[in-house]
């Protein structure tokens, strides 16, 4: 097929018309995405609404961060807070029924904490209470009840000394 002069003109006549109604449809589209992004805004510019678009963001994005350090912050305090409870009932003397007696260990994420006593015999109840460093007496020797406790605390969360 040979292009004359008139074929060519009517070519690039029809090709200029589909060009320009694919511009045409851009141009629209971006209108209405305009016109929806300034919709309910009086006397302000696209510029002035994105500018306080991006002060926006910007804000969110520091109060994310300071949500994080807080949450950071929290989670290093929540590590000293009483995480682990042992329970253990035990008859340390012949002479009593039951196991009325118990040993209760109460240790935060470290193994630190105390373990308190009571001691149940029929002349009276008597209490004792030791400091737990990482899982052992600090100053005081712990019984094999007490150290029961603390192993069953620390079961919980599956870290054993």
């Amino acid at each position: 097929m040979v292009f004359n002069g008139s074929s060519a003109i009517l070519f690039l006549w029809i090709f200029s018309i589909f060009w320009l109604s694919i511009l045409s449809v851009f141009l629209f589209r971006m209108i209405r995405h305009y016109n929806r992004l300034t919709r309910d805004i009086s006397e302000r510019g696209l510029k002035e609404i994105l500018e306080q678009v991006l002060k926006r963001q910007q804000g969110l994005v520091e109060e994310t961060a300071h949500v994080q350090r807080t949450l950071e912050q929290l989670g290093k305090d929540g590590e000293l807070h009483i995480q682990k409870l042992g329970l253990v009932r035990f008859n340390p003397f012949s002479d009593t029924g039951g196991s009325q007696s118990f040993t209760l260990a109460l240790l935060d994420n470290n193994d630190t904490g105390l373990v308190m006593t009571s001691l149940y015999a029929r002349t009276g109840n008597r209490w004792y209470i030791k400091e737990v460093r990482e899982g052992r007496g600090k100053e005081l020797e712990l019984s094999k009840e007490e150290q029961a406790s603390i192993k069953r605390a620390q079961l919980v969360t599956g870290k054993h000394v």
